[in-house]
């Protein structure tokens, strides 16, 4: 007990006790979540998930006494009936996956105890998302759906109610789950799937080819929660196959089985264009109405709003930004930047500073998501309260839906917030237009003005070449990152927009009617 580290102590009635001492591996916490996997499995049997000895469940023992990364871990064991098991089929493993108990053997015909096969993956899950709890399923909507593309190395889905129930997902984002091809035996998946955790940093879960899923959540709840909605979507778009929709468009309009293709100049084959990413200021909305309706009214109410909601998580995690933002100005000798007090100067003074920052950065245009965040924010009453309305060019909804309906996925990419951009297209005269829209881009992934934004754009997408996505913007800069990166590229001429460089080489449009 004396050598025990800090890290490893517990509280259990009081009395601290190392996580791996046989006190604690008997201790309540420990029970209720094995019997928690227990009474799961069951569950999961019932859906379909675990039939025939697949799949598997595992939980950290949450003790607010030990930091999560160093909570044990409970396993189920493998090639058992799930639906039989009881707590004492368990395994115990500490936090690094060394077992610290194993279930006793038991009479013919059972096998002798084995942990369970994704255990190397589900550590996976452990150390790289600091999950609390990793399901692994057989269902066969999560099989059957990897067969719908043999080729596919993603699935992806968008507007359908269930993807909310994913964490960091909105009904009108576009859902992608990574697909790794499986093998003959659990471990050698391990590192397919560190790379695919890798590569998609926002996914909550990896699909296995003709095999099955892993889902991870912060907690047993979110895990499970977040599984129920995959395998939801996953039925959904088999049914929609059987239906011939496609359940990657907005629309989920008839599956377009041709991609025509055009003939290059050279009389080479023209890759078809899969994807339309459009720019708002100057190519769907005029610049006028960002500079004189959308850019006053945060500034008019940026003290009001700071005022109402100032105790909020979501303001105070704005102020954070903003703190950080404001703290770097300062130390660049940016025009405008005045200090932020700590709290212990008072709401009032903590306010006033960050309206005069925030007024300055608005009145410098400047493209940073700690100003785009907070104004998103204000926009979001705005428009709640009718006070503001979506404004777009009248060719554009005809285009959304043209483009929508040929099986064209069509995104956006503004310097404004994805929370800026949803509420503008949600609340125009014209309706909502987010039914023609398959996700939202902003500053997060990049500038705008920077090559790399656009190939991370491309990898998000999916797409085999970056030629077949078409980028639409007015902004010279922007055209040329996005080229450089291989999008096609058109520039938008609207009323309003700023001049051109000459001999700029770009096709120019008046009009979407023009694409």
């Amino acid at each position: 007990m004396a050598a025990a580290s800090a890290a490893q102590l517990a509280v259990n009635g009081g009395v601290k006790m190392a996580t791996n001492s046989q006190a604690y591996l008997e201790g309540d916490k420990v029970k209720q979540t094995k019997s928690l996997i227990a009474e799961l499995c069951r569950h999961f049997y019932n859906q379909g998930w675990v039939s025939g000895t697949g799949g598997s469940i595992t939980i950290k023992v949450h003790d607010d006494s030990v930091p999560k990364s160093q909570q044990l871990i409970v396993m189920s064991p493998s090639g058992v009936q799930k639906e039989r098991m009881v707590e004492e089929d368990m395994y115990m493993l500490s936090s690094d996956g060394s077992i610290l108990s194993a279930p006793l053997a038991k009479p013919t015909p059972h096998k002798p105890p084995k942990c369970s096969d994704c255990a190397p993956l589900f550590m996976k899950a452990y150390e790289m998302r600091n999950a609390g709890a990793v399901i692994h399923s057989h269902g066969m909507e999560s099989c059957l759906v990897t067969m719908l593309n043999p080729l596919a190395k993603e699935f992806r889905i968008t507007h359908m109610e269930m993807i909310k129930g994913i964490q960091g997902h909105g009904y009108y984002d576009e859902l992608v789950v990574p697909i790794i091809e499986n093998t003959a035996y659990e471990n050698e998946l391990t590192e397919s799937l560190t790379e695919a955790i890798k590569a998609y940093p926002k996914t909550t879960a990896v699909l296995v080819r003709n095999h099955g899923i892993y889902v991870w959540g912060d907690s047993w709840i979110s895990a499970k929660t977040q599984s129920e909605c995959y395998h939801y979507l996953f039925d959904a778009a088999i049914k929609l196959h059987q239906l011939g929709l496609d359940w990657t468009t907005p629309s989920h309009g008839p599956i377009q089985n041709a991609k025509i293709s055009a003939l290059a100049p050279n009389g080479s084959i023209k890759p078809s264009r899969q994807c339309i990413v459009l720019d708002i200021e100057g190519t769907t909305t005029p610049i006028s109405f960002v500079t004189d309706v959308l850019f006053p009214y945060a500034r008019n109410n940026v003290g009001r709003h700071l005022d109402a909601t100032y105790d909020s998580a979501e303001t105070q995690q704005d102020i954070k930004l903003l703190r950080a933002q404001v703290q770097q100005d300062l130390e660049n000798d940016v025009a405008g930047a005045v200090c932020i007090p700590s709290d212990d100067a008072g709401k009032m003074e903590v306010i006033a500073a960050l309206v005069a920052n925030v007024e300055a950065m608005i009145k410098a245009d400047r493209k940073i998501t700690a100003l785009k965040e907070l104004q998103g924010h204000i926009w979001q009453t705005g428009f709640q309260n009718n006070e503001l309305e979506g404004l777009v060019f009248d060719d554009v909804p005809a285009a959304l839906e043209k483009w929508t309906a040929s099986g064209i996925k069509v995104y956006i990419y503004s310097s404004g917030s994805r929370l800026a951009q949803r509420l503008l297209f949600g609340h125009t005269k014209h309706g909502d237009l987010r039914k023609h829209l398959s996700g939202f881009f902003d500053t997060t992934v990049g500038n705008k003005r920077e090559t790399k934004s656009y190939t991370e754009i491309t990898a998000s997408l999916g797409v085999d070449n970056p030629s077949e996505i078409l980028f639409v913007t007015d902004v010279y800069q922007e055209a040329t990152a996005a080229k450089a990166a291989g999008l096609e590229v058109i520039i938008s001429i609207r009323p309003g927009n700023g001049p051109l460089p000459d001999n700029h080489g770009f096709r120019t449009i008046r009009s979407f009617s023009e694409i």
